[in-house]
């Protein structure tokens, strides 16, 4: 019988529990990794605030009808909530406004990133660089469709919860009510997500996440 090896040195340091699943690197397995049972079922009551975004398995949806333009006249608040990560999961932070902020510009201020004061109370954001435009625009009072320069796989799952909440929520207070689809580039089909209350995406033909 072969004997473990004892552990010399100091141990590996440990990060918070919720943020080891959070901050975990991309697996091959990611479109598994990103279903709602393992998203939701994993951690328990937090798992709905470190989830971040649950992806079908079952691949893209075609997509619905083209744009029609931005928000209409009226429709866009002068306040920015824009969806960060926080020591305890994500987390909205509002931002006053000169002009009325719809999707786009609210997707806009997400991507500069916190803000100095909004860094002070432990706001991150895990977006990442990307080349090429990112735009989100209302086509239906309840819909957002998210263009993105590269694959959903690409991002970490809070990031894509990021991205489409904080569009979601430039077109609706409540952005549980709204539908958000994610293009993908080269690609026909869209991710069909929602948000919950606390900000994380899902998929919208599952049941809403449950604390």
């Amino acid at each position: 019988m072969s004997r473990r090896r004892a552990r010399t040195g100091p141990g590996p340091r440990r990060r918070a529990p919720g943020l080891r699943r959070l901050l975990a690197p991309r697996a091959p397995g990611l479109r598994r990794l990103l279903a709602p049972r393992a998203l939701f079922g994993l951690l328990g009551p937090l798992a709905v605030l470190l989830s971040g975004c649950g992806v079908p398995t079952t691949g893209p949806e075609p997509a619905g009808a083209p744009a029609v333009g931005a928000n209409r006249p009226g429709t866009a608040s002068r306040d920015a909530r824009l969806l960060f990560v926080g020591p305890y999961g994500l987390r909205y932070a509002a931002r006053t406004a000169s002009t009325p902020v719809g999707p786009q510009e609210a997707v806009d201020l997400l991507l500069e990133g916190p803000t100095a004061a909004e860094r002070e109370r432990g706001l991150v954001t895990l977006v990442p660089p990307m080349k090429g435009e990112v735009t989100a625009v209302r086509t239906t009072p309840d819909t957002v469709d998210l263009h993105l320069p590269v694959a959903v796989q690409r991002l970490e799952q809070a990031a894509v919860s990021q991205l489409a909440c904080t569009a979601a929520k430039a077109a609706d207070l409540d952005q549980t009510k709204v539908l958000v689809r994610v293009h993908e580039p080269d690609t026909a089909g869209t991710w069909d997500l929602r948000c919950d209350a606390s900000g994380s995406a899902y998929p919208a033909e599952a049941p809403a996440p449950t604390a």
